[in-house]
């Protein structure tokens, strides 16, 4: 058996001998030869046949040659197989100036002649046949750019000494919204929680005197929200750091994160995302603009859009207006939004002693919120009085203000939604679709 050579190999290799693995695309069966697109996770590259058919005289044929003409003319599309050929370069052969003739074929796994989806399938018919949706070029690059992406921010995190962290998923209370918990049967007819966010665990690293952690882990709200941006559960980024200042040195290890990643991500991948996306990968340059929430609203207003909202944050068409703003007069595609009320702050983000306003930012990235970054509460009798201002009762909190009661450095940090930045990165108008396996209200399959 010859070893099994990936397509984007194959440009690099003499013509001779190949052996390569993957699912059909693609039949083409003429009459004197058949024409084979085969793709594996790498590429496609052209199989090709001269056709024998049974002679019209009744004439003998070569029977070896007839089968294999038979197999390709009854090949379905997505069936798994490995050929044995010949590899030949040709520049007249527009996939990658190569092909392979065909010398044997074994099918692995046939696959139905009925598809259950095309390329004109809606999305919630796509999501239910994900794994086909998959293998298209488009779809496979999404996830090379996200291996990419947080390959980068893991190395711009390790080069600097950070420890990752895995903090449990089961949790014995909420760690923000007790609105947003999804409830879980634990032993003795207890009851556990999915985490909505590591955030108490990243804060006990700072008292255990780690310093610089980071974590990529799940995360899991109940909400019902059918938003584009919304999922009950999804991929979480968070970093947090010891000895700070303000929430500034947050967002400026977090500008210098993406721009390490984004700068990756472009270098990598950044031809195929403009032809397969039609969206150029900006590296965005640091640092980023800020701009306090009064100050945005007030350009929001100024732009003619009366943000409904009556707690005084931005409400999504806020968020898009103004970063359309920071576009116009800055030319930059992220803006840190900063000085937050503490009435629409967790309890835990601490407050300016001049201002009343929490140290605290949202992130925008071309129009939506990826992060809300802070620097961190970490003296505990603050803390117990600003729970007791959100209506918590300390009591129940009281494992999390364990980790302050015996010395905590002050900190901060923030938490970023990955698909968010893969959505907007590539310019896509949903999660869902950068999202390998989407849960929501309605999904839970497959």
């Amino acid at each position: 058996m010859s070893e099994r050579v990936l397509v984007q190999q194959l440009q690099a290799l003499p013509d001779g001998p190949v052996s390569v693995s993957g699912w059909v695309e693609t039949v083409r069966d003429q009459k004197k030869v058949q024409f084979v697109i085969l793709r594996d996770e790498t590429g496609a590259v052209q199989l090709v046949n001269p056709a024998t058919r049974p002679a019209e005289d009744g004439s003998e044929q070569d029977a070896a040659a007839l089968a294999l003409t038979d197999l390709i003319s009854n090949l379905s599309t997505g069936t798994f197989l490995t050929v044995t050929g010949q590899l030949k370069h040709d520049e007249r052969v527009k996939l990658g100036g190569v092909e392979i003739k065909i010398g044997d074929l074994d099918i692995a796994a046939a696959a139905l002649p009925e598809t259950p989806i095309a390329a004109d399938s809606g999305l919630d018919k796509r999501m239910d046949w994900r794994f086909l949706d998959l293998r298209q070029r488009r779809n496979n690059l999404i996830f090379r750019v996200q291996t990419t992406l947080e390959h980068a921010m893991r190395t711009y995190w390790i080069e600097r000494d950070y420890i990752e962290i895995h903090s449990p998923k089961l949790m014995a209370s909420a760690s923000e919204s007790a609105a947003e918990l999804f409830e879980v049967p634990y032993f003795e007819d207890k009851t556990a929680y999915l985490a909505q966010s590591p955030q108490f665990f990243k804060q006990m690293a700072q008292s255990a005197g780690f310093g610089k952690i980071f974590e990529i882990g799940d995360v899991f709200r109940a909400d019902p929200s059918f938003t584009s941006r919304h999922a009950t559960e999804f991929t979480s980024i968070d970093a947090e750091i010891s000895w700070i200042d303000s929430h500034e040195d947050v967002a400026a290890m977090q500008e210098e994160l993406l721009q390490f990643a984004f700068q990756a991500v472009k270098d990598k991948h950044g031809a195929e995302i403009a032809e397969l996306f039609g969206v150029e990968v900006e590296v965005p340059a640091v640092p980023f603009p800020r701009i306090p929430l009064a100050e945005a609203r007030e350009i929001v207003a100024a732009r003619g859009y009366d943000i409904p909202r009556t707690d005084g944050d931005l409400d999504p068409e806020g968020e898009r207006q103004i970063s359309a703003h920071v576009r116009e007069q800055h030319g930059h595609q992220f803006v840190f939004i900063t000085d937050y009320h503490p009435e629409i702050r967790a309890f835990y983000h601490m407050r300016d002693e001049q201002t009343g306003l929490t140290k605290s930012y949202d992130l925008l990235f071309n129009g939506v919120e990826i992060t809300t970054g802070a620097q961190r509460e970490h003296r505990v009798d603050v803390l117990i009085e600003q729970a007791k201002e959100k209506g918590l009762e300390p009591e129940h909190l009281d494992f999390y203000l364990d980790f302050f009661r015996y010395g905590a450095p002050p900190h901060g940090g923030f938490g970023m939604g990955l698909a968010r930045v893969l959505m907007l990165l590539l310019g896509e108008s949903s999660i869902r679709e950068v999202t390998y396996l989407f849960r929501g209200p309605t999904r839970l399959a497959p």
